[in-house]
């Protein structure tokens, strides 16, 4: 427990407004999408910069943890307090879009304002932020980054690191720094803002943003390509791609995806589709968006498809959508426990890599539906344990999970697509990483948090 001296002196930041160790509090900011739990010493809301240096000077002097929050709605534990201390909450004053530069086209925001709200004002003006969550409802962009969030839309437009051009941060000793620059080009110096996307609050705190804008696509279509096996849908995907298809996403729905959907929430999807690829495309001339069409609709032929489905309107392509947007949940007809990773390929190993999780599904007696972003390679494999409290079925599943990430890191895969390390995958980082490489993320750490005060012992650290 943290000393009440202590809690005077940060409430003299804050304000006693800001700073609360109720239970309530205490409660509501213990978790986040993984269900895990644990239980902060006191939650503070910063209103800015400054008092976010403030906060850190001092903590780093006590060596008090500090653990930045945006929304919590990360799927690792990167934002649980783990080991106690001070949940740093971001969402409730800083949130603020600070500018859109039409000249430079950039937006530079604040860490706690959530993605869909930027999406809405910088297309209110004509421009166009591409990284989209799943979480983008609800999500921060502090959050996004410190993830390295992807979306729906990486196939064509990358993800969150794509679009960072510059950052303000804290670092645990108070000092405040800016990584990167407005221009296009900046060559000098380390790439520091690359260090802190994807490090997951345990470097510094992020207190603005600074993003790379383009501009809004005028035509977009839906479509989607029904398949009788997996392996047509996945060798569909990257020979597409390698035609000169280039659509904005590219999701896929196994055939217990599609079952669950069917059976769960009534969607009217073919009772022998064996995979389903969902996806739009976009251009500025419909000459444009019809090309490539036409390039998807014949490769997909080419490779077994079924029926090719283009969506006439948006309602149209919304009910598309729908049945992608409802995967996660409609997959929890398997079991009572969906031990969810979101593993990712180089394009062409697709078929083997979901033939493999298949067999080791079955190995274990497990359903294991997979879902996600087929043109970037990555798949959401749910490992469905149908009895949480059966002992041996929890361990069978942590096991299936542990053999899944050793089969995609030596396809030259990784642990993680887009969710993160935080604490649920920090035991498997030795399969990924050699013992040189977890030392040098040690040693990057040391530099910036000597005291490790800073979301200490995440990411296998």
């Amino acid at each position: 427990m943290i000393e009440e001296r202590h809690l005077d002196f940060l409430s003299n930041i804050v304000g006693k407004e800001n700073i609360k160790s109720d239970k309530a509090h205490l409660i509501a900011y213990c978790y986040d999408a993984t269900k895990s739990r644990f239980e902060p010493d006191a939650v503070l809301f910063p209103k800015n910069e400054q008092e976010i240096s403030e906060i850190l000077k001092y903590c780093n002097e006590y060596e008090i943890v500090i653990v930045p929050r945006g929304a919590g709605s990360g799927f690792t534990g990167g934002s649980l307090p783990a080991n106690g201390g001070i949940v740093l909450s971001l969402e409730r004053h800083m949130d603020k879009l600070l500018e859109i530069d039409m000249e430079n086209m950039v937006g530079v925001v604040q860490p706690g304002l959530i993605n869909m709200d930027f999406q809405k004002a910088v297309e209110a003006v004509g421009l166009f932020y591409p990284p989209d969550p799943a979480s983008e409802n609800y999500s921060t962009l502090g959050g996004n980054v410190s993830e390295n969030a992807g979306g729906m839309r990486a196939a064509k437009y990358g993800i969150t690191k794509d679009y960072v051009m510059a950052l303000r941060a804290v670092l645990p000793n108070g000092e405040i720094i800016k990584a990167g620059k407005k221009t296009i080009k900046d060559v000098a110096g380390y790439n520091t803002a690359g260090i802190l996307i994807a490090s997951e609050g345990t470097l510094a705190v992020i207190t603005e943003i600074t993003l790379k804008l383009i501009p809004k696509p005028r035509h977009k279509k839906t479509y989607m390509g029904i398949f009788p096996s997996v392996e047509n849908a996945m060798n569909a995907v990257f020979k597409s791609l390698a035609k000169g298809a280039n659509p904005v996403a590219m999701e896929f729905l196994d055939s217990l995806v599609i079952k669950a959907l069917r059976d769960k929430l009534n969607v009217d999807l073919p009772e022998s589709a064996g995979a389903i690829l969902i996806g739009d495309v976009d251009g500025n001339l419909e000459d444009e968006v019809t090309f490539q069409l036409n390039t998807l609709k014949e490769s997909f032929e080419e490779n077994g498809s079924s029926d090719f489905i283009i969506a006439q309107n948006e309602e149209e392509g919304n009910k598309l959508w729908f049945a992608r947007r409802n995967a996660s949940p409609a997959v929890t007809i398997y079991g009572t426990k969906k031990l969810n990773e979101d593993i990712s390929v180089p394009r062409s190993k697709l078929p083997e890599a979901l033939a493999s999780i298949y067999a080791i599904g079955e190995k274990y007696g497990f359903q294991v539906p997979c879902f996600g972003h087929a043109g970037d390679g990555n798949i959401h494999v749910n490992v469905m344990v149908k009895d949480k409290d059966n002992e041996k079925e929890m361990e069978d599943g942590h096991k299936a999970i542990e053999e899944i990430f050793q089969l995609v890191v030596d396809m030259g895969g990784t642990l993680s697509g887009e969710h993160g390390i935080g604490t649920s995958k920090a035991p498997f980082m030795s399969i990924a990483f050699n013992d040189a490489e977890m030392e040098l993320f040690r040693s990057i750490k040391k530099a910036f948090d000597p005291k490790n005060i800073l979301n200490p012992n995440k990411m296998g650290l």
